[in-house]
């Protein structure tokens, strides 16, 4: 048996297997979308292709090692793969360097990656035990003695299998390399490991950006957002919540399909549909946040500027000079607090708080937690707002409160006594109990109502809620299909999937349902416009939402965009009513479409992603720092 081994060589066959294992995960554990059969054939190269040349290194070592480098390059390998297969199910992406540096998240992400966990996953550890058990049985029967003639010949083949990988994704995605922010099409034309090289590579250059960073970049910036991101016409509304207090509330992973629409014929969030009527209720608001989720919703909204590409902000820039609406409030002689009963090491926060001039910072630390008040990822949401209140109401006032809900986030548990609507039929046990935490987060919010108006603090304040990111990730499309009433999940739907709930609530107002296509940047303008704080020394790239020179687009951190007619998003133009395709991108100098169709293809796609640049550049580059936003 083992010389038959040795014949085709251990190196091939550990190849065969971890390849054919690789490839099974990418077509069928990961969502990625397939458009053409060159697609497919590179999806399944790649696989073999990384490999043959990972394996193919240990012939050049000494006997008594290359078992030993076979075995441990499959067990990294399969750790590797099946990391990345874990957060994928989690948030719908790969893994990055910035994110595997975030260790202090890694014990409250534990409950969502044992979530994420199934019982056939066991089978992907099948081809390191079969390479185990060989390299373990007759060690001398499978060591390889090539002459080094040969050694070369097997590394230049390798080589040459990689770079033909790489001119066949080119080929079909031109300037693929570019297309850092799109992670998928990168795993899916040079495979998860190719990726990871790529991703040390990016991350280890724009770590240098801020020791070589010129204030004079910043001139191009200003100049930029002056021409198409600036509006500081003041509307009837401003001012309209002057002295007010700020309430702020962080819904955590709600989405808008939820809101107006029932499960079993029942209302999954009657209390915030009851608020539509007495609220500016925006619903075509679109959150915007990247692998930072949580805390780059909070990133966008008090910055008014776009997430990273890769990583949180909160970790890897959380030094940077900012302005931010704490800062700018405080000018204005608000104090500022953020109430949120999880440690405050999550996501960076006790340094980042710092970074964003918020005064106080209410943490698990200021809560009574126990077995019988929490659940999840802590402290259930009625219990957290209820002990909140001896907090906000010593704030000396005007104060800007911002509250981080819990409940509703993945794995989306909740104590039976606590649901009161049923769960849902399908595949996804995630997408199943989703609406009872949404209907609790409901109910714990009609209560926080209720608290407000007893302590007096209600009609002296300003309310706004908003979703901040997503719950249900593409992973269980199928199941969210089921629940919509359609075929499938197509890239339009999941794009519109991307709305999330922003309500602004003014005590004694009227309320109105605005259509304005708006996302997580535009949350900064358009507060400090209601209370009538004067931003026009700001650098932002979100406008004023009721203002009257918005930008004809609306940016997402992966390249897409969205206007009041047309969705873009995996090189393809959607009808953003019907979600019919209008035209499709075939390479960088290739716009396709009807010839009846005159749509600014380039120039907004251009916009895009130069507005995406600059964020960037001054994140970081840390250019704020070079800038005088007193003058």
């Amino acid at each position: 048996m083992f010389q038959r081994i040795n014949k085709v060589n251990l190196y091939i066959l550990a190849s065969l297997l971890f390849g054919t294992k690789t490839y099974i995960v990418y077509r069928f554990f990961f969502n990625i979308n397939l458009e053409n059969y060159m697609q497919e054939f590179i999806l399944f190269i790649n696989p073999f292709v990384t490999a043959f040349l990972v394996f193919a290194i240990s012939i050049w070592l000494k006997d008594t090692k290359q078992l030993k480098y076979i075995r441990y390059v499959t067990l990294l390998g399969t750790l590797i793969l099946y990391f990345n297969l874990l957060f994928y199910r989690n948030f719908g992406d790969f893994l990055t360097l910035p994110v595997l540096f975030q260790r202090s998240n890694a014990a409250d992400l534990g409950s969502s990656t044992i979530a994420s966990m199934k019982v056939m996953d066991i089978f992907l550890f099948l081809d390191l035990i079969i390479i185990w058990y060989l390299t373990k049985k007759d060690r001398q029967a499978l060591i390889v003695d090539f002459p080094y003639k040969k050694k070369l010949l097997v590394l230049s083949m390798s080589v040459l299998f990689l770079l033909g990988n790489y001119i066949l994704a080119e080929i079909e995605r031109p300037q693929l390399l570019q297309r850092g922010f799109d992670r998928e099409y990168l795993v899916k034309n040079i495979g998860v490991f190719n990726f990871h090289v790529y991703d040390i590579f990016q991350q280890s250059r724009l770590q240098a950006q801020r020791v070589f960073a010129d204030g004079n970049e910043l001139y191009d910036i200003e100049n930029y957002i002056d021409e198409y991101a600036s509006d500081n016409e003041k509307t009837e509304l401003f001012g309209i919540a002057e002295g007010k207090n700020l309430i702020f509330i962080t819904l955590e992973s709600l989405q808008s399909f939820v809101i107006n629409n029932t499960l079993d014929g029942e209302e999954i969030t009657p209390f915030l549909n009851s608020l539509i009527d007495e609220s500016y209720y925006f619903e075509n608001f679109y959150h915007q946040t990247e692998q930072g989720k949580t805390s780059d919703s909070e990133f966008i909204m008090e910055n008014s500027l776009y997430p990273l590409p890769s990583g949180a902000a909160y970790f890897t820039h959380s030094k940077n000079t900012l302005h931010s609406t704490p800062q700018i409030l405080a000018e204005s002689g608000y104090t500022s607090a953020v109430f949120h009963a999880n440690n405050g090491s999550f996501w960076n926060r006790n340094d980042m708080y710092e970074t964003l001039g918020i005064d106080h910072f209410y943490d698990i630390e200021a809560y009574e937690v126990n077995e019988s008040n929490s659940v999840g990822w802590g402290l259930k949401d009625k219990e957290f707002f209820e002990q909140s209140m001896k907090y906000l109401t010593t704030l000396p006032e005007p104060y800007y409160a911002r509250f981080l809900t819990l409940t509703n986030h993945h794995p989306f548990e909740l104590d039976e006594e606590d649901a009161t609507i049923g769960q849902f039929d399908s595949n996804s046990r995630t997408l199943n109990q989703y609406f009872q935490t949404v209907r609790y987060l409901d109910e714990s919010l009609e209560e926080f109502f209720d608290l407000l108006k007893e302590s007096g603090v209600y009609e002296n304040s300003i309310i706004v809620m908003m979703g901040d990111h997503y719950g249900i990730s593409d992973f269980h499309d199928r199941s969210m299909a089921l629940y919509l009433d359609k075929e499938e999940i197509t890239p339009y739907d999941h794009i519109q999937l991307q709305r999330v709930p922003f309500f602004i609530h003014i005590p004694g107002h009227d309320g109105e349902v605005i259509s304005t296509v708006s996302g997580q940047v535009d949350v900064k303008p358009t507060l400090l416009h209601l209370l009538g704080v004067d931003d026009s020394n700001d650098i932002s790239f979100g406008t004023n939402i009721f203002g009257p020179n918005r930008k004809e687009y609306l940016a997402l951190r992966d390249g897409s965009f969205i206007t009041d007619d047309y969705i873009f998003t995996k090189d393809v133009y959607y009808d953003r009513q019907t979600g019919e395709e209008i035209a499709r991108v075939h390479n960088e100098s290739d716009n396709e479409s009807d010839p009846d169709v005159d749509l600014p293809y380039s120039d907004i796609k251009d916009q895009v992603d130069e507005e995406l640049l600059y964020s960037d550049r001054i994140i970081y580059g840390d250019l704020f720092r070079f800038h005088n936003f007193s003058d």
